[in-house]
């Protein structure tokens, strides 16, 4: 049997002992006028990081989202501070780090950047809370909490 990720096998990133790294090529879409990226397309990048490196922890929204940790269960942004250091063009590759910085309580603290051949374009702390169907804060589950403390700088 085909699982989602066999024909595919990086189409998810790949996790690292740090956390997860995505590549990401540069199109049309993700730019500007200018033909540079466009400042949302790196919180898109980001995000989709986010979700494919819970993919590969076997975190799914889906279960979340269906009570598999007792309640409907999401995630959602709670804040970002973002730094633009230098743009991206069209084609270019992009690889989007992601690094669990803490879990505490219904938070999640990740440091993200995006880096063309090792040079940072975007760095980022993003602050992600846990919500209920009802948008009110519930703490991580603790099976999740245990995939993403694995990979907690010590």
């Amino acid at each position: 049997m085909t699982t989602k990720t066999d024909a595919w096998p990086d189409i998810a990133g790949r996790l690292t002992p740090r956390g997860h790294v995505l590549a990401v090529r540069v199109y049309y879409e993700d730019t500007d006028f200018s033909g540079l990226v466009y400042h949302a397309s790196y919180l898109k990048f980001m995000e989709r990081a986010r979700s494919d490196m819970l993919r590969l922890l076997d975190v799914s929204h889906d279960a979340m989202d269906q009570g598999a940790y007792g309640e409907s269960l999401a995630f959602a942004v709670r804040h970002i501070d973002v730094s633009f250091v230098k743009p991206a063009r069209i084609d270019d590759l992009v690889e989007v780090e992601t690094v669990v910085a803490k879990t505490a309580g219904a938070r999640l603290v990740l440091d993200q950047s995006v880096r063309r051949a090792g040079d940072c374009l975007v760095d980022a702390t993003v602050t992600v809370v846990t919500i209920n169907a009802s948008g009110r804060a519930r703490r991580l589950p603790a099976a999740v909490r245990e995939k993403l403390a694995a990979l907690e700088p010590e």
